[in-house]
């Protein structure tokens, strides 16, 4: 997640907000973030049930 972060602030940087590389990034970013999210969250339940 960090790693594709950096990388998407960086392209935004270098290529500018609207750039499809920086969209696509960002897009990335979102699914992982969504991923870790949707784990902690099933996680957390799943200690909450024991």
């Amino acid at each position: 997640m960090e790693q594709t972060r950096e990388m998407m602030i960086r392209s935004g940087v270098e290529n500018g907000l609207q750039n499809a590389k920086t969209i696509q990034l960002s897009r990335r970013l979102d699914q992982l973030m969504n991923t870790y999210y949707r784990q902690m969250a099933f996680e957390e339940e799943k200690d909450q049930e024991d």
